[in-house]
């Protein structure tokens, strides 16, 4: 790459700076200046890397795609991103549920399977796990089945008791522990496991008529789980394992694929089936309601923000598009309330509200790269910072290896150095000298025209020691 091409790092703003690896400083190993914006900028990104976790849901791992209708459906429903031939972006995340962000991936539990679909009539978010019931049916028990399943209050550990207490004391657990519990509860990957909305949904065609449908994402690779065996062992080996399974295989193009299909049962049989159709902890019996393909979900490009596209991405259930609406479901009305969920079938009120300060705006930013406030993009290397900014990879400097964007004068004679612009000509900041003030305070920066004048004029003024006439006769000799 030729000089004149290479990218530079910037603030936050965009502006170039100059020097990635040093402070501003009064003399070489003097106190560092307030004025250092852009060391302060630095620090107070970093203080803000981290946010608190999903409750629950709180270990995931996700890509974007796209959802291609491949089959006509629109007697059932007039939502357009179901309209023949449609193809509309997505993003989906999966997870673990009981686990913290930094827990095996490969522990028995069940996985989050959430989709946000970029439609031409708004954001649908679909939220789900990869078992079609879930382990209660009224939403007053959720909060105290996720407390089971998490660390006691007292020592930090997690407990068995606890979580058995909970699922032999509510018997309507029984269906999902029992998944749980068999070779299913373990899968291989996320890229061999299915995923279904548990919950059921209402679907309105264009004449008005309605029906209630329950949705399937059969997986293309060929489902697959591990043995207890397997995952502990890969526990031990590799805590991101399907995180990292992911990842690679849609950088190495085998794209994951999920064939959506449909139960659909008419709007008037839900009040005279034999049991209660909204139950979560019950599916609809194949034979009753066979499944209708509706089009496939692939998955074709790996985030480059994996902090602002996928551990900040919020879903909301309250997110539905005409043409599809909420059923009778007790569990699903609470998921309505306007806030975003993790990531499983159960609540939109369990999500942190410092995940985002505008999460609505977080949640309808699109995936394709935007133009942030100015005709160039910043490019820095704070990890977390708005989906809209791009920036390198990786994420630490120097890391010549990778032939990355570095500042504009890293190859400087003197460390400190650092440009700023003024009337359009360049103008040079001397860091490591008591002549820093000089120039802020005593000398116009227009004054300070080369590095040759910063190293020459200033480096050899001492700390403290400079008077009202030596600051004179240094702001005039700079003007020779």
């Amino acid at each position: 790459m030729k000089k004149d091409e290479r990218k530079f790092t910037t603030t936050d703003a965009g502006i170039p700076v100059s020097n990635d690896e040093y402070s501003l400083t009064i003399g070489p190993d003097g106190p560092i200046l307030l004025q250092d914006h852009y060391l302060v900028e630095q620090m107070a990104n970093f203080n803000r890397e981290m946010i608190p976790d999903r409750q629950p849901h709180a270990k995931g791992s996700g890509a974007f795609g796209h959802f291609e209708v491949t089959q006509d459906v629109t007697a059932y429903t007039r939502a357009a991103l179901f309209q023949p031939g449609t193809k509309t972006d997505v993003l989906a995340r999966f997870s673990t549920v009981a686990g913290e962000s930094g827990s095996p991936d490969t522990w028995r539990d069940v996985r989050g399977f959430a989709l946000k679909f970029y439609t031409t009539e708004g954001n649908y978010d679909m939220v789900g796990n990869n078992t079609p019931v879930f382990f209660v049916r009224d939403p007053m028990k959720f909060q105290h089945f996720i407390h089971s399943q998490k660390r006691r209050a007292d020592n930090g550990l997690r407990d068995h008791d606890m979580q058995w207490d909970f699922w032999t004391l509510s018997p309507e657990t029984a269906h999902q522990v029992t998944i749980l519990m068999s070779d299913r509860g373990i899968p291989r990957s996320y890229r061999r496991m299915n995923g279904y909305t548990s919950h059921t949904y209402m679907w309105v065609n264009a004449k008005g008529e309605r029906f209630w449908v329950k949705y399937h994402f059969k997986t293309d690779q060929g489902i697959d789980f591990l043995t207890q065996e397997e995952a502990d062992r890969i526990a031990g080996e590799d805590t991101d394992y399907h995180r990292r399974d992911l990842f690679e295989a849609i950088k190495r193009e085998d794209y994951p694929s999920w064939t959506l299909k449909v139960q659909i049962m008419p709007f008037a049989e839900a009040d005279a089936y034999r049991f209660n159709p909204f139950d979560l902890t019950k599916v609809w019996p194949h034979g009753d309601y066979p499944l209708h393909e509706v089009g496939r979900l692939t998955l074709d490009r790996n985030p480059t923000d994996f902090h602002t596209e996928i551990e900040q991405a919020a879903f909301e259930p309250n997110n539905l598009v005409p043409g599809i609406g909420p059923a009778r479901t007790r569990c699903c009305w609470p998921a309505l309330f306007p806030t975003p969920t993790p990531t499983g079938p159960a609540w939109a009120s369990t999500t942190s509200t410092s995940r985002s300060t505008d999460r609505r705006a977080l949640c309808t930013a699109t995936a394709k790269a935007v133009r942030c406030g100015s005709k160039t993009s910043a490019i820095r290397y704070t990890r977390r910072t708005p989906r809209a900014v791009p920036k390198p990879t990786p994420s630490a400097i120097p890391n010549r290896s990778f032939g990355m964007p570095a500042a504009s004068l890293s190859e400087r004679p003197i460390a400190s150095v650092r440009t700023m612009t003024t009337g359009g000509s360049p103008a040079h900041w001397c860091g490591r000298s008591w002549m820093t003030l000089s120039v802020t305070v005593w000398c116009p920066m227009w004054l300070v025209t080369s590095r040759k004048a910063c190293r020459s004029r200033f480096w050899s003024v001492p700390l403290n020691t400079g008077t009202k006439s030596t600051r004179k006769s240094a702001t005039a000799s700079l003007r020779t």
